[in-house]
């Protein structure tokens, strides 16, 4: 751990630009954004020192972009390389490898109530994706829904080049779930199995606005968040807007969000504690990947270029996993499976909403080892669904 957080700060130095030197120049308590990547990176530490398992945390190099590729990770004259911020956490020899991609206003770390459970099973490994979290954070200026798709779909890719991985359980939540399986699609000769928690981005607005939506969308202030959408106006924009009372507001909205179910799964304090002060770094730090959002989805989270179109495609058995109370509605994957033509099984997890891993982790980590079994035990590969879950 130490070793890969020393050749952190060894690349970060050599790579740092005049706009991160402008975030972490002054002392925190100076600053009306008080943070850094120094930040996030010690957050993270801290956060993860909750996690039993030994692990190694790494920035990966991507270069400044996709190779043969008109547009870089950025639009700029440098060719400064990029960097993935990794962690890896060690299993038993002959695992399997599971790789966890966060989601939108997220970051690897959300997934510290899993890493102990799914490392006695795999070699796991999460990433912080390409302008969110530790990772790299370019400007972000992507003017259509391939080119922002892409923008991060290589960048993946690139990461696992340098990895050297290949034949790995790829697991996806929310619009990290629409980029795992936009991935699949593109390299399915990589992803043995595809994991789809609570994805995003399976129908369009014309499929499926509901009539309490366009009844919304007529309203002013149905207008007012469609203009706020449309001009990329981000959650993170107003937390760093309050400045210094930006990490009050992210700590009740940690304590708010994470303590809604009943099943003895809630965050203890330091939970909670040390999670709202990782969430706050992460969001609040120069902007990136969040400005994604307009052009993968429209106002309401309808996918711009929706999954269920490509159905027919798809190449990857896939198991959709979803929390009874999760809002992405878990009827856009049926619709896509009876177009399948690879093995498709949803599971429903109970008293959980759309984080679901962090909600009720007991039926979370069960859902997953049950969508993974042959590649655990080849020989239980018929065992039934485990007791409380819900097949649809």
């Amino acid at each position: 751990m130490s070793i890969g957080l020393r050749r952190w700060s060894q690349m970060n130095s050599s790579t740092t630009t005049a706009e991160a030197k402008k975030w972490s120049f002054w002392p925190s308590i100076l600053r009306w954004i008080p943070t850094s990547t120094d930040h996030i990176i010690a957050s993270e530490k801290r956060l993860l020192s909750l996690v039993r398992t030994p692990y190694t945390q790494e920035q990966i190099n991507i270069g400044s972009g996709p190779p043969g590729s008109k547009v870089r990770w950025f639009r700029s004259v440098s060719n400064e390389p990029r960097f993935i911020n990794t962690v890896t956490f060690y299993s038993k020899e002959g695992s399997p490898t599971l790789v966890m991609v966060h989601g939108y206003g997220a970051s690897q770390g959300f997934f510290f109530r899993n890493f102990d459970a799914l490392a006695k099973h795999f070699k796991v490994i999460a990433i912080d994706q390409l302008g969110w979290g530790g990772s790299s954070r370019p400007d972000f200026t992507c003017r259509s829904t391939e080119e922002t798709e892409n923008w991060f779909i290589d960048s993946f890719e690139e990461w696992r080049k340098a990895k050297n991985l290949s034949n790995f359980i790829l697991l996806g939540h929310s619009f990290g779930g629409y980029v795992a399986a936009k991935y699949a699609l593109k390299h399915p000769e990589h992803v043995q199995q595809l994991i789809l928690v609570g994805p995003a981005g399976f129908t369009s607005e014309t499929e499926h606005m509901s009539e309490r939506m366009t009844q919304f969308r007529a309203t002013w202030k149905g207008a007012v968040l469609n203009h706020l959408w449309e001009s990329n106006f981000t959650p993170m924009k107003l937390i760093r807007g309050l400045g210094p009372w930006g990490p009050d507001l992210v700590r009740r909205y940690t304590n708010a969000r994470f303590t809604s179910y009943s099943n003895g799964d809630d965050l203890t304090e330091e939970d909670s504690r040390l999670l709202s002060d990782y969430v706050y770094h992460t969001l609040a730090a120069k902007p990136s990947g969040e400005l994604c959002l307009k052009y993968i989805f429209s106002f309401g989270a309808f996918a711009k270029s929706p999954l269920l179109y490509r159905a027919p495609d798809w190449k990857v058995p896939t198991a959709f996993i979803y929390g009874h109370q999760d809002w992405m509605n878990y009827q856009g994957a049926q619709q896509a499976r009876k177009n399948m033509k690879v093995p498709c099984e949803i599971i429903r997890v109970p008293q959980a909403g759309h984080f679901v891993f962090l909600e009720n982790t007991a039926a979370f980590h069960s859902a997953v080892l049950y969508a993974c079994r042959k590649f655990i035990s080849p020989q239980k590969d018929n065992d039934s669904l485990p007791e409380g879950l819900i097949s649809v």
